[in-house]
């Protein structure tokens, strides 16, 4: 058996049931379920590559998560993720413009950006520039009120525990990136750089502009660091942006991802939270560092 299909349950929603297990199950000639967590999630090795379809057919629009690995080298030595609506609940930018009174104008910026609709850079530095003059107090109030995604911290903290290196690279602010990595444990936080002048915000970021291409660029780093092929590491990630380091890493996936990078993602996850990762691995619930 060369592939394994991993299920995984929104466990506030539904539970993974044994029928729901089998049928995935006939529509891939797949073996007896390797039951990862009872009612929540299980693995089925495959003797080829599966019809991803198929086996979601085969689960009638039911909260569950499918996503398809090699069977050899299923653990991962590496982990990079995206920050914002991937390892923290919201946009950190749009957060930080509610502040200014600007937030629906920004996150309108943010959601054509985040689906590709326009230049990521060029996205960023017209939102940046209209925070000119923001105090610097609204960063910390920004800061203070970040909150992880769920499975967030079990994630990055089972990893650890298991060898990996956990980087968390981010299209935001080191000001931002800095406090999440502390949250989560990550090892490794990089970021773009806010600019003030030591009471407000100027409107500019430092150049050059951490975008989709040094989001990869930073996967390769990371795993040449680690000491890994691309093939043994896990990206994450939700937007536009995240689209070249989903697809060069050996197990990529969106996470409750926008369309344009949910449709070409080789994994994604639309209804599980972060723990769903840890799954596709061939993680057991009982070796999960339980940290929030």
């Amino acid at each position: 058996m060369s592939y394994v299909l991993t299920l995984v349950a929104a466990r506030e929603r539904v539970s993974l049931t044994a029928g729901m297990i089998d049928r995935v199950r006939d529509s891939c000639a797949g073996s007896v379920p390797d039951i990862l967590s009872e009612g929540e999630a299980a693995a089925l090795f495959v003797p080829g590559p599966p019809d991803m379809e198929a086996a979601r057919a085969a689960l009638e629009g039911a909260p569950v998560d499918v996503l398809v690995t090699r069977a050899r080298g299923r653990r991962r030595g590496l982990l990079v993720a995206d920050m914002d609506s991937t390892i923290v609940t919201s946009e950190t930018l749009d957060d930080l413009a509610e502040h200014a009174g600007l937030k629906a104008e920004i996150a309108a910026i943010t959601a054509c950006s985040m689906n590709g609709e326009i230049d990521f850079g060029e996205a960023l530095r017209q939102r940046v520039a209209m925070l000119k003059g923001l105090e610097l107090a609204a960063l910390e109030a920004t800061a203070a009120d970040i909150r992880l995604m769920p499975g967030a911290r079990t994630l990055v903290a089972t990893m650890k525990r298991h060898g990996a290196l956990t980087a968390l690279v981010s299209g935001g602010f080191t000001v931002f990136t800095a406090r999440v990595a502390a949250m989560c444990g990550f090892d490794r936080h990089r970021a773009n750089i806010l600019l003030n002048d030591g009471t407000v915000l100027t409107g500019t970021v430092a150049e050059p502009i951490l975008d989709r291409d040094a989001k990869r660029d930073a996967l390769r780093e990371f795993a040449q660091e680690r000491g890994v092929r691309l093939i043994a590491a896990l990206a994450v990630g939700d937007g536009a942006n995240d689209l070249a380091m989903i697809a060069e890493a050996g197990l990529g996936v969106a996470f409750h991802a926008r369309p344009v990078l949910r449709d070409a993602a080789p994994n994604r996850v639309d209804y599980a939270d972060l723990r769903a990762l840890l799954f596709a691995q061939g993680y057991p619930v009982g070796v999960f560092e339980e940290l929030g």
